[in-house]
C-alpha cells in the first residue's frame, strides 16, 4: 500500500536553544526537565509511522499531547527540527519533504495537495458562503466561471448549495463546518488536515457531521489526518490512531488494536470507559473458523451445538436448528430488511467479518441465533452467546 504520508524520527521544538533542547531529548530528559533547562518546549518527540493513502489516522490525547504540533508539521505550520516528513501527491514518485523544500515548493503543497479544516471554521464574516468555498481557488488564480463551478459542486456535495449567497453569521455551527469542509474539498487536495474540527459543536451536531464525513470519504477517499481528544470520535472514524503522550505517540494501530491490546496505562486509562459496540469488528471477537472448516465441507455445530452448519468448499450452504429446524439464511448487506421488526429465529444472518459489533448486536435481536461471519465469501468464523457476551464486557 502506498503511503500518502510518513514521518520518520520528526522532534519539534519550540524555541531558541533548539540545539540544546535535542541533546537533552537524547539524554532521555522529559518535556518539563528541557522546559526548566533551556526555556524551550517540546512539541512532538521522535514520532516515526506512516499514513496509508486514503485512509484517516486519528492523532488524540490529552490537551497538550502534541497531537496538533505533529498535525501542523504536515503543511509546514510547524516546523520540523529533526527528522523527515515526506508527503505523497500524484504519482508515486512525486514525494516532497517537507522538512527540506524551499518556499515556492511549500507554498505549492499548500495551495494544491494539503488542504486544513480548523476547529473555529475560520471563515471570513465579509465573504457569502460561495465566497468562502472558492477563495483558495482565487488564489490560485482560477477564473471566475471556472470556479463558481467548482463552488456549486462543492456546496451539493455537502447539502448547502441552498445557502450559497448567505453569510457566515446566518449559518449554524454545523453548518459553518460544513462550509469549511467544502473549501478544503474545492482545492482538491488528496491530503485534508482537520484539527479537532467538530469539538466546538453539540454532541447531535458532532455525531452527524462524523457520518456525514464518512459518507463523504466514501466517494471522494482523502487521506485524512483528523485531531481529538475524543475516544469515541477516533475510534468511529479512523482507519487508525495515534495516542500521543508528551510529545510522544505511545500507540499506533487500528482501533480494535487500541481497544483489545493498549500499550500502557495512559491508553488503557482512554479506553477504559469506550463503547465497545461502535468500535469492535465481528473478527475481532468471533470464535473462528478452523482451517478445515474455512476451506472444507461438512457439517459443524456452533451455540451450544444446537445449530449445525454445512459448508461446501468453505462456502455457507444452509443452516439447521435443533429446535427451529431449517433456517433461511439472510446475507447481509449493510441494512437489515425492512419487513424484519421482530423476533424472527427462522432466520440466520450471514455478515462479512468486518461488520461492526453493533450492527451485529442488532441481528442477533432479532433472530436470537448466532451469527455466521465471512471473509470473501468463504466462513471465517461464528459470533454465538459466549462471544457476544464476552465483547460486552
Amino acid at each position: 500500500m502506498t503511503n500518502a504520508v510518513e514521518f520518520d524520527n520528526i522532534d519539534v521544538i519550540f524555541g531558541d536553544r533548539q540545539a540544546d533542547a535535542l541533546a537533552l531529548l537524547d539524554q532521555g530528559k522529559n518535556r518539563s526537565e528541557i522546559q526548566e533547562a533551556t526555556n524551550n518546549i517540546l512539541g512532538v518527540a521522535d514520532v516515526s509511522f506512516n499514513v496509508p493513502q486514503g485512509e484517516i489516522c486519528v492523532l488524540m490525547g490529552l490537551s497538550g499531547s502534541g497531537k496538533s504540533s505533529l498535525l501542523r508539521c504536515v503543511n509546514g505550520l510547524n516546523k520540523v527540527s529533526r527528522g523527515s516528513l515526506r508527503v505523497r501527491h500524484g504519482d508515486e514518485n512525486d514525494v516532497t519533504d517537507v522538512t527540506t523544500c524551499n518556499a515556492q515548493t511549500l507554498r505549492t503543497l499548500r495551495r494544491e495537495h494539503v488542504a486544513m479544516v480548523f476547529q473555529q471554521f475560520a471563515l471570513l464574516p465579509w465573504r457569502t458562503v460561495a465566497e468562502n468555498v472558492g477563495f483558495g481557488l482565487e488564489l490560485r488564480g482560477m477564473n471566475a466561471k471556472q470556479r463558481d463551478e467548482v463552488v456549486r459542486e462543492k456546496l451539493a456535495l455537502v447539502g448547502l448549495d441552498e445557502w450559497a449567497s448567505k453569510y457566515a453569521h446566518e449559518l449554524s455551527g454545523g453548518m459553518q463546518q460544513r462550509v469549511g469542509l467544502a473549501r478544503a474539498f474545492a482545492t482538491d487536495a488528496p491530503i485534508l488536515l482537520m484539527d479537532e474540527p467538530f469539538s466546538a459543536l453539540d454532541p447531535l451536531i458532532r455525531n452527524r457531521l462524523q457520518d456525514e464525513l464518512l459518507d463523504l470519504q466514501d466517494k471522494l477517499n482523502k487521506t485524512i489526518l483528523f485531531v481529538s481528544h475524543d475516544l469515541d470520535e477516533a475510534m468511529k472514524l479512523g482507519n487508525s490512531i495515534a495516542i500521543m503522550e508528551g510529545g510522544y505517540v505511545v500507540q499506533h494501530g487500528t482501533p480494535e488494536d487500541i481497544a483489545l491490546r493498549p500499550a500502557n496505562d495512559y491508553v488503557a486509562d482512554f479506553v477504559a470507559h469506550m463503547n465497545p459496540v461502535n468500535i469492535l469488528r465481528g473478527r475481532a471477537i468471533m470464535q473462528r473458523a478452523t482451517k478445515e472448516q474455512r476451506n472444507g465441507s461438512g457439517n459443524f455445530a456452533i451455540e451450544d451445538e444446537d445449530i449445525q452448519i454445512t459448508v461446501e468448499n468453505g462456502v455457507i450452504k444452509s443452516a439447521q436448528s435443533g429446535e427451529n429446524g431449517a433456517l433461511k439464511l439472510i446475507n447481509y448487506d449493510g441494512t437489515l430488511p425492512a419487513h424484519l421488526d421482530a423476533t424472527d429465529n427462522s432466520i440466520i444472518f450471514v455478515a462479512d467479518d468486518t461488520v461492526l459489533l453493533k450492527n451485529l448486536v442488532e441481528m442477533r435481536e432479532i433472530t436470537q441465533n448466532p451469527v455466521i461471519l465471512t471473509r470473501e465469501g468463504r466462513l471465517s468464523g461464528t459470533l454465538g452467546r459466549r462471544e457476544f457476551f464476552a465483547s460486552l464486557t
